[in-house]
């Protein structure tokens, strides 16, 4: 979760979040991610933080954003979390 306590900013805490979501496999390749204000809500944040979150992981190419469709992880996000793979 998120640690107000922490060093890192929020936005780097969250993309760690989701991160460890879609290298666990808990979020396949493909899988919709929920909203901005749900993610928002969840994590209790504010907007901008989780947009700052999936512009990390767009960055990273674990996520792929479809203007009116939502926020999707990519097929290249298989495996990522694992060097072996």
């Amino acid at each position: 979760m998120i640690d107000p306590w922490s060093p890192r900013s929020f936005a780097e805490q969250l993309a760690d979040v989701l991160r460890a979501k879609i290298d666990s496999g808990e979020w396949q390749p493909g899988h919709k991610l929920p909203g901005e204000v749900t993610l928002a809500q969840t994590y209790d944040v504010a907007r901008g933080t989780v947009r700052a979150a999936l512009d990390q992981l767009r960055e990273e190419g674990r996520v792929v954003t479809f203007t009116g469709r939502g926020t999707f992880v990519t097929p290249e996000a298989a495996g990522t979390g694992n060097p072996d793979a």
